[in-house]
């Protein structure tokens, strides 16, 4: 990445909330083509080996739009901060160069991680309804897999993004935890 002006990333899942990284900038951005999809296994953050947690990757199809945060990096940090993020999203993702469009105008390239159908720990799709009652059930190193869709959902909102795909989880994980609770205590 040495050598380039701007180096932007883009978050489209717990990058919005929790970069954990250096960043100059932060903008709200979007991906045409791309549509946010609880469909990646998580064992090393929000799950575990056997009981994989399920965070989102990206969908590519007409009419696919995916809002997030993108962040301009300093070039003196960019180095670390692939490895960190490298680090970070070890569990199937990989490095693309994608357009990104800013909602306040303009457009610039930006590095996006994106888990395929061809990784290990890629899950694909399902009912919502049993993304649910495995989001509900899941923890790992990094926390609840509920608190994930929680934090995703209300980033999104702060960034006026609208997801019915993560709304939709978001309001099922809501109903699964009331569930298990009442479950829980009887």
């Amino acid at each position: 990445m040495r050598g380039t002006r701007e180096f932007w990333i883009f978050g489209y899942g717990s990058l919005i909330w929790r970069p954990a990284f250096p960043f100059v900038e932060r903008r709200g951005a979007s991906l045409a083509g791309c549509a946010r999809r609880f469909w990646q296994g998580s064992t090393d953050h929000r799950g575990v080996p056997g009981a994989p947690g399920r965070v989102v990757t990206l969908e590519q199809g007409e009419g696919f739009r995916c809002g997030g945060a993108a962040y301009r990096i300093g070039e003196s940090d960019a180095d670390k901060v692939l490895d960190n993020l490298d680090h970070r999203e070890r569990g199937g993702y990989e490095r693309l160069q994608l357009e990104l469009s800013f909602t306040d105008g303009g457009v610039a390239e930006g590095l996006v991680y994106i888990a395929t159908p061809d990784n290990p720990n890629y899950l694909g799709p399902a009912p919502l309804e049993a993304i649910a009652a495995q989001v509900a059930q899941a923890h790992g190193p990094s926390g609840s897999n509920a608190e994930y869709v929680l934090r995703l959902a209300d980033s999104l909102r702060e960034l006026a993004f609208h997801d019915d795909h993560v709304f939709e989880l978001e309001r099922l994980v809501r109903g699964a935890g009331t569930a298990l609770t009442a479950v829980a205590a009887g």
